[in-house]
């Protein structure tokens, strides 16, 4: 995501003095602190990553990456008002950048979930623009194509959605990329909810080769949520060859065994790996979604006290996790 920095023209004494300074940082082993903000974002810590940011982003406010990680960074902290405002500002530093639009419009989706009815609607519009802004400056920005796909086919037209906009960019993507084009119709299908031709659309899109960890496990949400445990064990498979030490991999062919009801043993491991290898992200499976599928599979094998007891594990870590609070209470734990 970061963009090389030219630095040209610059006089022989300012050159000796970035010698000198990049000497110094291997020295002491300081990180610069992008870098270091970087760090501590891919660690999943995210309050010290907006600490280490915010610091960077006052000397160094016409840095649009600082802006931009910052965005991330608040928007895994579920801090929606500063991450439309860092977002704001990295488009404002460089308003032909795709991506800069792309997150800009995540940020405001973000606060058009945690508002007012009234204020969620001009929120709901800032987003399509940004998303719209995203795939007119660059066309392969498949993130942002899908993410507008989703807005047109979920939202209603007095925000701006509608299935009629969404098809035409379903085609031009799918001219693009096969497997991001059957991905994205099978997004508008679900929305739709005509699972059957979603089924096929993912399918396909599976067949396709997603060129993305992201997108391949995307896929793998979708027929973990239709409860399909061979297409799970497809995922996972194409998972290993595309992305092997991705740990997302360990835990869709977990979650397949046990929709199977096949090797139960392999899935704890995997899923017991996948809980010690996972970082704390969004697009990643959350831990306590390991616990509720631990739950499921000591549940499968007549365990009682085990499954209530990955159960319980699920709700202290999100006390509101429903699947973990409902399978409790048909064991009598509740």
């Amino acid at each position: 995501m970061s963009r090389a920095r030219r630095m040209k023209g610059y006089k022989p004494i300012f050159a000796l003095a970035l010698c000198l300074a990049a000497a110094e940082t291997r020295i002491t082993g300081q990180e610069a602190p992008l870098d270091a903000g970087k760090r501590a974002y891919e660690m999943g810590d995210y309050s010290k990553a907006i600490e280490i940011l915010k610091g960077a982003a006052a000397k160094e406010p016409g840095n649009a990456e600082i802006q931009l990680l910052l965005l991330k960074s608040y928007l895994e902290s579920d801090q929606y008002d500063n991450a439309v405002g860092s977002g704001e500002r990295a488009v404002a530093l460089d308003p032909k950048n795709s991506l800069y639009h792309q997150w800009l419009g995540e940020a405001d989706g973000g606060k058009a979930g945690h508002t007012s009815m009234l204020s969620a609607y001009s929120w709901a519009r800032k987003t399509q623009k940004e998303f719209a802004a995203a795939v007119e400056l660059d066309e392969r920005n498949f993130d942002a194509a899908q993410d507008l796909i989703e807005f047109d086919c979920s939202a209603p037209s007095m925000v701006g959605g509608g299935e009629d906009k969404a098809q035409p960019l379903i085609q031009k993507v799918t001219s693009l990329d096969a497997a991001e084009g059957h991905f994205g119709a099978g997004v508008c299908r679900a929305a739709k909810k005509d699972y059957s031709a979603a089924d096929a659309e993912y399918a396909t899109a599976l067949e396709d080769k997603p060129k993305t960890a992201d997108r391949l496990f995307d896929i793998g949400d979708y027929f973990l949520g239709r409860g399909q445990g061979e297409k799970l064990l497809e995922v996972a498979a194409a998972g290993g060859a595309l992305a092997p030490s991705d740990p997302r991999g360990k835990y869709y062919r977990a979650t397949g065994l046990i929709l199977k009801g096949e090797k139960y043993a392999d899935a704890e491991k995997l899923l017991r790996e996948y809980l010690g290898a996972m970082p704390m992200r969004s697009t990643y499976p959350r831990p306590w979604e390991a616990h509720y599928w631990l739950g499921r599979m000591y549940a499968a094998q007549k365990n009682v006290v085990a499954a209530k007891g990955e159960y319980q594990e699920a709700l202290k870590l999100d006390p509101k996790y429903k699947k973990a609070h409902e399978s409790l209470k048909q064991l009598g734990g509740e």
